[in-house]
């Protein structure tokens, strides 16, 4: 942070860290997920799974954790829950016996329909136009890719 943008005093106030911003931001948005995704049985992380499958079809369980950003030790819980739920479907890689390839299953993809409705009922909910979702992603976008090169040490 510039310190020619905030007097000295201010550099370490909590209200002016990006850090915080985002967290009290990803928290509260989130939350908000909850009430839109319950009816469909999935929680937020389980959500984002079957976007990345819907989206991408089949693929590796390595490919959807980078997709993803997880861990694998992250992923795999999420997986199984929805692989009991029927929503997915995991089978061994031909070509590599150690992989796993991940798909939705029928029923995986016959919620893709109901899905449909979550992000215009998530914008109304978050009070976001269409122009405010694109605007916000670009931003995010920078941020996700800014701290992919920041070091880690």
């Amino acid at each position: 942070m510039d310190s020619a943008i905030l007097p000295e005093d201010d550099l370490l106030k909590l209200e002016k860290q990006v850090c915080f911003g985002l967290a009290v931001a990803s928290r509260s948005v989130i939350s908000a997920y909850k009430p839109v995704l319950d009816p469909l049985g999935l929680t937020h992380p389980q959500y984002l799974v079957m976007l990345a499958l819907w989206d991408s079809g089949p693929m590796s369980a390595r490919e959807l954790s980078q997709q993803l950003h997880l861990d694998p030790g992250t992923l795999s819980p999420l997986v199984k829950r929805l692989e009991a739920a029927g929503l997915v479907d995991k089978t061994r890689n031909p070509q590599d016996e150690r992989a796993v390839i991940l798909q939705p299953t029928p029923k995986g993809t016959e919620l893709r329909k109901e899905a449909l409705k979550v992000p215009v009922e998530m914008m109304s909910r978050l009070e976001l136009s269409e122009k405010d979702v694109v605007e916000l992603r670009n931003v995010l976008d920078r941020l996700i890719a800014a701290g992919g090169k920041a070091p880690k040490e």
